[in-house]
């Protein structure tokens, strides 16, 4: 029933990714700020149809809103596939999200990805280089930005992989606070090992307070990335406990 119930949803997730097309590619007549504004509400629609098609439910807990007239850089764990959804459906208000390069490979929906992200390929230096000042353009003209600092899937049995320091340096050198999200139940609902362990119910996302950069200077990067790093432990291992 699960492989079932999983070939449904995909086949939902294509046929509204051919619908989702043609109003994204015609965001890109915008320009790129009010464009790429509006493919993520495109794709924030998507993403609620698609879920409410499939009986997942997305459910945003803030134990401390987003200031919507304040831009952040958005950091959040990584375990499952369903991330970047829940990423669309938690964040509401304008940002860009730091993806990896090899996803514009799949075809169609690499024509959407490559439009709405800021690509990186982590092997490449002028890539990052790239991806850093388009990280910092964003950011400058108040456009949040979203990073996973984990670079990739957590499969180890900790909470959190190792933070790479790319997020910590630019929220420094910008000066703009980091907003940790946690998402507590996207592996539950499909994880990264399988397509077809996909399984209706509830997906959670928890706002953690902002973190503020004020007096961190730029040799402090690992400090301010250990901080981070401690307060998303703790509140996965909080949220698990209760499960």
């Amino acid at each position: 029933m699960k492989t079932i119930y999983s070939i449904y949803a995909f086949i939902l997730f294509i046929i509204l990714m051919f619908l989702a097309l043609p109003f994204v590619l015609s965001s890109l007549l915008f320009g790129e700020e009010k464009g790429g504004n509006l493919i993520y509400k495109i794709c924030k629609t998507w993403a609620f149809i698609w879920y409410l098609l499939i009986g997942i439910r997305h459910k945003t807990s803030n134990e401390e809103l987003p200031n919507p007239k304040q831009h952040y850089i958005f950091v959040a764990n990584h375990i499952s596939y369903l991330d970047i959804t829940s990423v669309v459906l938690s964040v509401n208000q304008p940002f860009r999200i730091l993806g990896k390069y090899e996803m514009i490979h799949y075809p169609v929906f690499g024509w959407i990805y490559k439009a709405a992200v800021i690509l990186v390929d982590r092997k490449d230096v002028k890539s990052r280089e790239k991806s850093v000042r388009s990280l910092n353009a964003a950011l400058n003209k108040g456009i949040s930005v979203f990073i996973f600092p984990e670079g990739t899937f957590n499969e180890s049995d900790k909470p959190l992989k190792t933070f790479y320091d790319g997020a910590f340096r630019l929220a420094i050198q910008t000066k703009t606070p980091i907003k940790p999200i946690l998402f507590i139940d996207t592996h539950k609902r499909l994880h990264f090992n399988s397509i077809f362990s996909l399984n209706p119910g509830i997906c959670r996302s928890v706002y953690l307070p902002e973190i503020s950069v004020d007096g961190y200077t730029s040799k402090e990067v690992i400090m301010l990335k250990e901080k981070v790093y401690l307060a998303m432990e703790m509140g996965l291992k909080q949220f698990t406990c209760k499960d």
